[in-house]
């Protein structure tokens, strides 16, 4: 369920992030995703009875996390939907799958089974009929699919960090901290290179803003830090490759982003490929001690 709820919010988003960042400064806009939404969620924290507090020892770990789960993810992603169509950014930033798995093998010893690299081939193979519709229009941009691929490294390996280290806080905190810790470069680029145009924004560009900062940033990072805190790395990521296709059909609908057979090809792709990681017969625990 936290995974649907990623998919549907993440995937609405980048409808939204198109709207707004045709008339906001994409520096701007991401200030505005990270830094109050870590406010806020910090506040739902201590309203909660949560400790604020962050040991030590963990805060070198902290800010790496938050450097490429929340500076570089938001910067990249916002600057390759600015310069692509929102539905191909989506799926370029989404490859993130196939970098997790190879970051997580590598650097977590994550094991690799048949379910995950058929998982894995099916999400490649919808991407790549995804991209294959139009690649005359990705080569209008190659500075934007660029960004977009980077974007989706830069949530790999946040998320590799992320894994890499049990976290002595709840889940909320420690998204609320991230969000927050990883607004601050953006703040500061923002302050020095944009002059403060938010206010003369229209209202769709603002009330996409609003929603961006309301409900993909606040339940959309909560409930993905969770589900990182209950999977392993590859399978975690795997599942997130729906938000590209609720985002190809809600640019359909929303923008008249174009929509195809190749669109239902991938999608049917991608839910074969959470089925395989996500649906797995459980073994009981005493055949698994028996095993």
């Amino acid at each position: 369920m936290l995974l649907t709820g990623v998919a549907v919010f993440w995937g609405t988003n980048w409808v939204a992030i198109k709207v707004s960042v045709a008339e906001i400064p994409i520096w701007q806009y991401r200030v505005t995703t990270s830094i109050f939404a870590g406010i806020v969620m910090l506040a739902i924290a201590r309203v909660g009875g949560h400790s604020l507090r962050v040991p030590r020892f963990i805060w070198g770990r902290f800010a790496l996390a938050a450097l490429f789960n929340i500076t570089g993810w938001q910067v990249l992603s916002a600057y390759g939907a600015h310069m692509i169509a929102s539905g191909k950014a989506a799926i370029l930033a989404y490859t993130m799958p196939i970098w997790t798995t190879l970051l997580a093998v590598i650097f977590l010893r994550e094991r690799l089974t048949w379910r995950i690299l058929a998982a894995l081939a099916l999400s490649a193979f919808g991407v790549l009929i995804l991209i294959s519709s139009s690649l005359e229009a990705f080569g209008d941009s190659p500075l934007g699919i660029l960004l977009a691929v980077l974007a989706a490294f830069s949530w790999a390996a946040g998320t590799v960090v992320q894994k890499s280290i049990r976290w002595p806080m709840p889940v909320i905190v420690m998204a609320g901290w991230q969000i927050f810790l990883g607004g601050i470069p953006i703040l500061i680029v923002a302050l020095l290179a944009e002059p403060i145009v938010i206010q003369n924004a229209s209202a769709p560009a603002l009330l996409s803003l609003a929603y961006s900062l309301m409900v993909p940033m606040l339940f959309g990072q909560y409930a993905w830090f969770k589900v990182v805190s209950l999977f392993p790395a590859s399978i975690a990521a795997i599942g997130t490759v729906m938000v590209p296709m609720v985002g190809m059909l809600s640019g359909a609908a929303i923008l008249g982003e174009p929509l195809g057979w190749r669109e239902i090809v991938a999608l049917l792709s991608v839910i074969a490929a959470i089925a395989l990681v996500v649906f797995q017969r459980r073994v009981p625990p005493s055949a698994a001690r028996e095993r």
